[in-house]
């Protein structure tokens, strides 16, 4: 096997072990006026900050899905934009946190998903919807990115271990 061949089979295979705790994750839900506010970003942050913006990028619209499915898919179709927004997101958190500025990806990250992503959601249902949900989006959010800025540091050892840390193209 050709040492391209075993990096990317390392980083899918990591990649499938980063969705699996992100539909675990989905499961851990917030009280919200939908089902889909879970812990299902934490894993995608993990992956974003340790294999880079794509893999975080992939669990997170995953993970979206997931979560959404575990709720009822409560927002129908538009959940395809939310996974969108998730996949965006992340992938801006995975690109900054590589760059070294950590605590600025969070806090984009945090912004984002909480204030920024919902605004499709005034002009597709209305004001009211926004205004509920964007409380339990920033707590669901701030705790996401603090279990994700809390692992990332202790995984990227055993990830750069087994060499998974760049991005297969």
């Amino acid at each position: 096997m050709s040492i391209f061949t075993e990096n990317k089979l390392k980083w899918i295979s990591w990649l499938a072990i980063m969705t699996a705790l992100s539909a675990i994750g989905a499961a851990i839900k917030f009280p919200a006026i939908v089902g889909s506010v879970a812990l299902d970003a934490f894993p995608a942050l993990l992956a974003a900050g340790i294999m880079g913006g794509v893999a975080g990028a992939i669990v997170a619209a995953m993970g979206h899905f997931i979560s959404a499915m575990l709720g009822g898919f409560p927002l129908g179709p538009m959940h395809i934009l939310i996974a969108a927004e998730m996949f965006v997101l992340v992938w801006l958190f995975g690109v900054m946190y590589q760059k070294g500025k950590k605590f600025l990806a969070a806090f984009i990250f945090i912004l984002g998903n909480a204030f920024i992503a919902p605004l499709p959601f005034i002009l597709l249902i209305s004001k009211g919807f926004y205004m509920e949900i964007v409380p339990s989006l920033l707590i669901a959010s701030i705790i996401n990115t603090v279990i994700a800025m809390a692992v990332i540091p202790k995984m990227g050892a055993i990830f750069s271990r087994y060499k998974v840390k760049e991005e297969v193209k």
